[in-house]
């Protein structure tokens, strides 16, 4: 079967996305926010992947349609968060509608390139989730994220002087750092979902590990794609559940399976290493000893 070339529209500025949008320019060139019952209706006939230069901070609601969390669809009666990177790739299907009511934010890395915020944005993890992993905010926290946009709109209109650019910042700033904590909340009231999601973890880990020797080392991006899961939402789920990141909790599994086989057999420690997908013995050795504070022969020796 031949693969589906998409049709590629990439959007290079914020300007640019208005005058697609069909609505007036944006009154600053870095920095804009729309709600989305201003909107036109936009009517697309085909699948498109879409491509933004600048990072987009999406609050969803009254939206005709359904979101996938996990393997659960969602209505969007709850208020919807969504974010995106720059260059982030997204797939607008065909007939896909906006949301009714809403808000989108965009801001491109120039505006907050020389504040300590620039730094900041890259930690949050969520700006790598898929689509799927959007945030779904109770009442209450959508209207504490509610009203934040409503002061960064409020700035967005006044004329702009020397304190603009901290205000805006400081509320996106604000924004951000809640979406945070509710991030942390939906991964603690999701706990049921999210520990079989850990029982699948191990199964496909445990699996990897008994064909590493043909396919190499279970990697945080291979686990990922067959959990159907971005990287940095998988890693922040296991960080909620067990306390470590997804490569933390892979190289853990990986060596309690290397003890296993060291107690078990008389394989030599290179046998082992190439069996468990190793490229050299001393790289095995050394995460061994990283994780024990014994070296695999040393390991054995305590139990002869």
């Amino acid at each position: 079967m031949q693969k589906e070339i998409l049709p590629t529209l990439k959007i290079d500025s914020i300007a640019q996305s208005h005058k697609a949008l069909g609505i007036a320019k944006p009154k600053h060139p870095l920095f804009s926010i729309l709600r989305f019952e201003d909107l036109p209706r936009v009517n697309n006939d085909r699948r498109v992947r879409l491509i933004f230069d600048f990072y987009q901070i999406v609050l969803k609601k009254d939206c005709p349609g359904k979101i996938q969390y996990g393997q659960t669809p969602y209505d969007f009666d709850e208020g919807v968060m969504s974010f995106f990177a720059p260059r982030q790739v997204s797939i607008l299907d065909p007939g896909e509608v906006l949301a009714r009511s809403g808000w989108l934010l965009n801001i491109h890395a120039d505006f907050f390139r020389t504040f300590p915020f620039g730094k900041k944005i890259k930690d949050y993890a969520f700006f790598d989730y898929a689509v799927n992993e959007a945030l779904i905010l109770s009442e209450e926290e959508e209207q504490s994220i509610d009203t934040i946009f409503q002061q960064i709109e409020k700035e967005y209109h006044l004329p702009i002087d020397r304190y603009s650019q901290d205000v805006v910042l400081s509320n996106v700033d604000l924004l951000l750092t809640y979406c945070n904590r509710y991030y942390n909340r939906q991964f603690i009231t999701r706990e049921p979902r999210h520990s079989e999601l850990l029982s699948r973890v191990d199964h496909v880990i445990q699996e990897s590990l008994r064909n590493a020797a043909e396919h190499g080392l279970p990697t945080v991006n291979d686990l990922a794609s067959r959990m159907n899961l971005s990287p940095s939402y998988l890693s922040d789920c296991l960080k909620q559940l067990t306390g470590q990141t997804a490569l933390q909790y892979i190289h853990e599994k990986l060596i309690e399976h290397a003890k296993e086989i060291l107690v078990t057999t008389d394989l030599s420690v290179s046998e082992i290493a190439y069996q468990l997908g190793f490229e050299y013995p001393q790289s095995f050795s050394k995460l061994f000893k990283s994780k024990t504070n014994q070296s695999p022969l040393e390991f054995r020796a305590t139990f002869h």
